[in-house]
């Protein structure tokens, strides 16, 4: 059960979060020392040179061999049946939106299992809880942010405007009369590959969906023949990925701050997040793991995981790519809050369960 040693060990660790929160906010709306230009360029700092460092380190430290591949195979069905349903409701439904669908997914999809989720499990279920969790974060980065880069990069492929050639009319009057043929504009749509090329083509430029693959490839050549990285890289790459939540949370505070208000997205868009969050991706993750007879504290674990608060890395690719992040803001910090006793409900409901 947990105690209240255990619950301060997760406060300890939410807390500093908000201290960087509140260092963006304050230096916005209080000390007026940024304007928006200076935040776009701090939040896309953080996007392409901290994050990916993050990925990468926290990945080339885990043990590809001892994964518990049930448990991951669980997630995937789960994630896999929330993007069907999007797609599905994007495609065909009278009120579908490919923009809705893409947050959606980011907000029923992508959680914070490191900074929140390790102190956590581990206060529940010890170093199982430690281990699966640190599991959960590998496929999520490996997984389902680069679906997201994706999706958010096809978003913004399909929205460029479309080619234009001119051609010269082929009227003989004019031509007679000596006047000169005009010019007509011809909009070529483009091509479904050419737009794929288009994705593909930023997809290569962004390092954040290929620096987590690095990671496992070393992840798995390290753990194969037993050799550690060189001090002096890991150094190098420790320097950039500890600033990863910091600077992601002062750069929500400095959103914030330029919003004028914490709840950014209004009323009802934050509690369409908080049940995307809380109710419908743990729910996919239950479905998931019972379909695989997961059973016991890895059952567990796995519907927990699902509920911890938004990932903050959502909020940084919502907004370097403009969309939405208003909702993901506001989800990122009144769920980081609402969390705490909404995790240990449902651990004292599972708790009981046979």
């Amino acid at each position: 059960m947990i105690g209240l040693e255990d619950i301060y060990k997760v406060v300890a660790a939410m807390a500093p979060l908000y201290v960087a929160l509140t260092l963006g906010y304050g230096s916005v709306r209080w000390w007026h020392m940024f304007k928006p230009d200076h935040c776009d360029a701090i939040n896309r700092f953080n996007c392409y040179f901290i994050m990916p460092f993050f990925g990468f380190e926290f990945t080339a430290h885990v043990n590809p061999y001892t994964m518990n591949y049930k448990f991951i195979t669980a997630d995937i069905i789960a994630k896999c049946l929330i993007g069907i349903i999007l797609g599905l409701w994007a495609n065909f439904s009278p009120k579908g939106s490919f923009c809705w669908s893409i947050t959606a997914f980011s907000l029923s999809s992508l959680n914070n299992t490191l900074v929140v989720g390790v102190p956590l499990l581990q206060a529940m279920y010890g170093q199982l809880g430690v281990d699966l969790v640190v599991q959960s974060s590998v496929i999520q980065a490996l997984l389902w942010i680069i679906a997201l880069l994706f999706m958010l990069e096809l978003r913004r492929a399909k929205s460029l405007p479309p080619p234009q050639t001119e051609r010269k009319s082929s009227s003989s009057d004019l031509e007679e009369n000596g006047g000169g043929a005009p010019a007509v504009v011809v909009v070529v749509p483009p091509s479904f590959w050419s737009i794929m090329k288009i994705v593909l083509f930023k997809l290569v430029k962004n390092p954040n969906a290929y620096s987590t693959i690095l990671g496992l490839i070393w992840a798995l050549l390290s753990h194969r023949w037993h050799f550690g990285m060189p001090s002096i890289i890991e150094g190098s790459i420790i320097i950039m990925s500890k600033a990863g939540s910091a600077v992601s949370m002062f750069n929500l505070g400095l959103f914030m701050g330029l919003q004028g208000k914490i709840m950014v997205c209004g009323l009802s868009k934050t509690l369409l997040g908080m049940v995307l969050r809380f109710i419908v991706g743990p729910a996919s993750v239950a479905i998931g793991a019972v379909a695989l007879g997961l059973r016991g504290k890895v059952l567990c674990v796995s519907v927990i995981q699902a509920a911890l608060p938004q990932a903050i890395a959502s909020f940084v690719y919502a907004q370097e790519y403009g969309l939405h992040a208003g909702i993901l803001s506001t989800t990122v910090i009144i769920g980081t809050i609402a969390s705490l006793p909404l995790l240990i409900a449902y651990y004292a409901i599972l708790d009981v369960l046979p």
